[in-house]
């Protein structure tokens, strides 16, 4: 009855929203062909306006599309219910793909309230169809007699991954459990929606380092300082230096400020962000999420939240992740432990009274690199500038692939900084078309990421070619300086990139498989390619100086592949902390309030992590499992990890980097057909056999 009540609502809400709208579709560019080179989205006619209407009508037109199908008198079959279904919701899909990725990289008040608007409406919209009677029936019917049928491989891999979606999402539940999905679902989306916001807001606009004293730069470079006052004049704040929670302004002061009372502000604000006791608080609403995905669980069968959404990937189960995680967890402390010894050891040897705190560990590791390696990150950063590391990633990507990146300044972008590249292959054929988005501003969230203004597919017949775009947070050029990057930012643009690749090369008849993989394999094809921005063949490549174009010198290069597992342990011990973290929260059995902080600090007692590293994230601000895909899946990184050292130790070990019959082989089995295999099946294909972890430890310097 509440079902058919609340569903009720929503179609009277629909219908009223469409009486008042009747005759606007037309002036809606979302909902017309776009008029554009390659069909990318029209970002100059698109008005924030749009978006509600558009999901309105893309919701309307999918029921209507689903309507057909569950209504088709023929006999159930893949063609009439099961394609039939794949290819529907073309333009819900069509509209999301232009306000999600817009909602993370250049959001506004208007877009955060469309959000809120319309995250309810597709909650409810997509547990209609998975908990539609009538569209399982026939998806059950055609899985029940699928051995009848011939289908071939990819139609049997479909109708398999479509049957189990809809048991996963709830259709074998009665009635009443499914109403209690339905509930869950809706409050976790708002929830989310709510953490992302409470984060953006921690990060961009509730704290910033203002410096009135000069003697309070001492340390920082020009061009840092050059920075920081570009950033006080943007804010109003003449002669004053501003510095933010971003990591192009945060990373460099906490590895470079000589003032440690500074260095301990701005991290304070960083590791407390969303734990701040104010209206942007996220603790309450990481113990909700937390407490709804047990009860989600439980609701589907599941032990935990881990049981269920490990089951997918290629780790399969909650202990295989532990013991993989626990299995690179000691050798890590233990290097971990050794760099503190070393870093304590340089202040005491320089005078000082107390012991290294958090925010003091980048501050000594680079005093380490320079003593260690006689090699400063300042001494690197003007070899990189970004549109060089750009063109070096794009020729790594030729002379891997044979394709092409041709500027374009006629296609529409959605900010004025963003650039786009028309991508071809080596005979001119048309790829696909590549946003890049480099700098920080208000509207865009913290980090870096790849996403899709429109993925690959078929389309009555018609290829579909993706819209890719790589989004990421670097340093700001200004009139003086263009932006250089340390190389922690080359190699985010190298892997990011990788994502982007893995889109492009995507190739498949069905959206349910096409460039699907599991989760834990969704980082190979971007981590492999961090691989070749070290290269000394590569780095010559790229790395020239931004202002006499000197080409990197030797005795730079084997600097950096000397200091190749320089903080390995930090960075190794953070990132495996956050994983088993979140493990921890997910492997929760019982529907409890948990208070957050203290959950957080009894977990990494647990593990004994060491006082002077927190993890990578902390619960309050950990946006890739409470705003992101990737709930009990952070551990997929280290995971991929072993797949991408592996990977790569193919090429190195036939003698040739860029080693096209290897390249072919990698494109066709783990880019290209991806989706058409079990993950570990498509890699085997790559191989020849199963991946070795012992790549892996010997690269990050664990043995």
């Amino acid at each position: 009855m509440k079902k058919m009540l609340y569903s009720g609502l929503i179609f009277i809400l629909l219908f009223l929203f469409n009486m008042c709208d009747n005759g606007k579709k037309d002036d809606n560019p979302l909902l017309s062909d776009y008029n554009t080179p390659f069909k990318v989205p029209p970002f100059h006619l698109i008005d924030t306006t749009h978006f509600f209407p558009a999901f309105i009508e893309g919701i309307n037109q999918h029921n209507a599309e689903i309507e057909s199908i569950v209504n088709n008198p023929a006999e159930p079959d893949f063609e009439n219910t099961v394609f039939a279904y794949d290819q529907s919701g073309k333009l819900l899909t069509r509209i999301s793909r232009v306000f999600n990725p817009l909602n993370s990289a250049n959001t506004n008040p208007q877009m955060q309230s469309v959000a809120r608007r319309i995250d309810p409406l597709l909650s409810q919209h997509w547990d209609d169809i998975y908990m539609n009677e009538k569209l399982f029936g026939r998806i059950r019917t055609v899985y029940n007699k699928r051995n009848e049928l011939e289908l071939d491989s990819q139609q049997m891999r479909v109708l398999n991954k479509y049957y189990n979606d809809f048991v996963r999402r709830g259709s074998n539940l009665p009635a009443e459990k499914q109403e209690e999905l339905r509930r869950i679902n809706a409050e976790l989306s708002m929830l989310s929606l709510t953490f992302g916001e409470n984060l953006l807001a921690e990060t961009n606009d509730n704290f910033r380092l203002v410096i009135e004293d000069a003697a309070d730069l001492e340390g920082l470079s020009e061009s840092i300082i050059r920075s920081a006052l570009l950033a006080a004049e943007e804010l109003n704040m003449p002669d004053k230096w501003v510095f933010t929670l971003a990591k192009p302004s945060m990373i460099p002061f906490l590895q470079f400020s000589e003032n440690r009372d500074l260095r301990e502000k701005i991290y304070r604000g960083y590791f407390m962000r969303g734990d701040n006791q104010n209206a942007h608080d996220n603790k309450d609403n990481v113990q909700k999420i937390i407490r709804l995905r047990v009860e989600k669980s439980k609701l589907l069968g599941y032990e935990t939240y881990a049981d269920y959404i490990i089951e997918e990937n290629m780790a399969k189960t909650p202990d295989a992740v532990y013991d993989f995680l626990l299995k690179l967890w000691n050798p890590s402390l233990s290097l971990a432990r050794n760099e503190l010894a070393e870093m304590q050891g340089i202040i005491e040897r320089e005078g000082g009274d107390f012991k290294l705190q958090p925010w003091d560990w980048w501050y000594y590791a680079e005093k380490v690199r320079k003593d260690k390696y006689d090699l400063d990150e300042n001494e690197l950063k003007p070899y990189f500038k970004l549109a060089n590391v750009r063109d070096g990633m794009f020729r790594v990507a030729h002379e891997l692939y044979g394709i092409n990146f041709q500027e374009s300044t006629d296609i529409p972008v959605y900010h004025p900084d963003v650039e786009v590249f028309e991508v071809t292959e080596g005979d001119g054929r048309h790829i696909g078309i590549l946003y890049l988005d480099y700098y920080p501003r208000g509207g865009k969230r913290v980090g870096a990421w790849c996403t899709t203004f429109r993925s690959p597919g078929w389309e009555d017949g018609e290829r579909i070619h993706p819209v890719v775009s790589v989004v990421t947070n670097f340093t700001t050029p200004n009139a003086d300086l263009p932006s250089l990057l340390n190389w922690d930012e080359v190699t985010t643009l190298f892997h990011e990139f990788g994502h982007a690749l893995h889109v492009l090369f995507t190739e498949g008849k069905y959206d349910r498989t096409a460039g699907e993989v599991a989760r834990d394999f969704v980082e190979l094809p971007s981590q492999i390619m961090e691989n070749w921005a070290g290269e000394p063949e590569v780095l010559r490549s790229y790395a020239r100086h931004f202002e006499t174009g000197e080409v990197i010198p030797d005795e730079l290069i084997t600097k950096i592949v000397r200091s190749s597992t320089f903080n390995q342990g930090f960075e190794s011990t953070e990132l495996i902390a956050a994983s088993i973290l979140d493990m921890d929260f997910h492997t929760l059995d019982v529907p409890l309030d948990v208070d957050v902080v203290a959950f957080e600090n009894a977990s990494m007692e647990r593990i004994d992590l060491i006082p002077e590293i927190l993890p990578r994230y902390r619960a309050t601000y950990f946006s890739h499992i409470f705003n992101g895909g990737y709930a009990a899946g952070y551990y997929v990184y280290l995971w991929a990890e072993q797949l991408d050292a592996d990977a790569f130790m193919a090429f190195k070990e036939s003698g040739d980097l860029f080693n096209q019959e290897l390249a072919a082989k990698f494109r066709k089995y783990c880019l290209a057909e991806s989706g058409d295999d079990e993950s570990m099946v498509q890699y085997v294909k790559f191989r020849g056999n199963m991946p070795s972890v012992e790549a892996m430890i010997e690269r990050r310097g664990l043995n």
